[in-house]
């Protein structure tokens, strides 16, 4: 397997809060996030939470095939939970989360695993891209802007509707991340296609995959196009030039692209 990645923080002198990399037969994308005032529960922060999530996968996708993706990132979060545990209060709500996608190749067979609004798209030889992402986060998010755009950030009744949205965190009927409860790896996003069907595959952040739609009206087919003859960085430098025309605020952008995955 063929491996290319990007990633750029959302500012220059900013810390970059996602974290990728690769073994031979897999990769890992993590997406870290925190809220404002997390650093009073956890004093490693969210590019440290993030980069060790990222990291525990790789070390436990490296053996190869035999578990299932849940249960690797269930088990991860355990252990990463478990280094700051004394240290930090890891159950606090505000605490460092993450959203996370991953793909395993082997025996002939892509497994892949979203939890979050990370993205994954597979490209097929033959038929549109499949895009894998998990969107629940965005829909309930999105039932709460009219209220939160109304009371004005800063105030008391902002406070209390951000509480009520945060409430629906990890929890039945909600949306799902990686934080400090690994049960939450069992609501992730998991499929299985064969790898003759596919000639690549790409994990993204939310904030580069921003590019394809809410950005740009252009398609992942020419995301894809992109990134076979420019590769990643080109990607990420379209999401900045995008984001300053439409005045949006920057978010860490991190790509990682997956070629040649019958060599794996």
């Amino acid at each position: 397997m063929r491996v290319s990645t990007a990633s750029v923080a959302a500012r220059a002198g900013r810390v970059n809060e996602d974290f990728t990399g690769a073994v031979p037969a897999g990769a890992v994308l993590v997406d870290g996030a925190g809220i404002p005032g997390g650093e009073a529960t956890c004093r490693h922060g969210v590019a440290w939470y993030a980069s060790r999530l990222g990291g525990a996968l790789l070390a436990l996708l490296a053996p190869g095939p035999g578990r299932d993706l849940r249960d690797l990132l269930a088990e991860a979060i355990e252990q990463v939970t478990d280094a700051h545990r004394g240290t930090c209060d890891v159950a606090d709500p505000i605490g460092p989360s993450a959203t996370v996608a991953m793909l395993r190749v082997s025996g002939g067979v892509l497994d892949h695993l979203v939890l979050g609004d990370c993205y994954l798209v597979l490209d097929r030889a033959d038929g549109a891209p499949v895009v894998v992402t998990d969107p629940r986060e965005v829909v309930i998010s999105r039932s709460y802007v009219p209220a939160l755009e109304a009371a004005g950030q800063g105030t008391d009744e902002y406070q209390r509707i951000l509480g009520e949205l945060r409430a629906h965190r990890n929890a039945p009927g909600g949306f799902w991340l990686a934080k400090d409860d690994p049960r939450a790896a069992g609501e992730a996003v998991t499929g299985s296609r064969p790898i003759p069907e596919l000639s690549g595959a790409v994990l993204l952040s939310n904030g580069a995959a921003r590019i394809a739609g809410e950005l740009e009206p252009i398609g992942w087919p020419e995301v894809l196009a992109v990134l076979a003859s420019s590769g990643p960085a080109e990607i990420i430098r379209r999401v900045r030039r995008a984001e300053a025309r439409h005045a949006v605020r920057p978010d860490d952008a991190t790509i990682t692209h997956c070629t040649g995955l019958d060599e794996a």
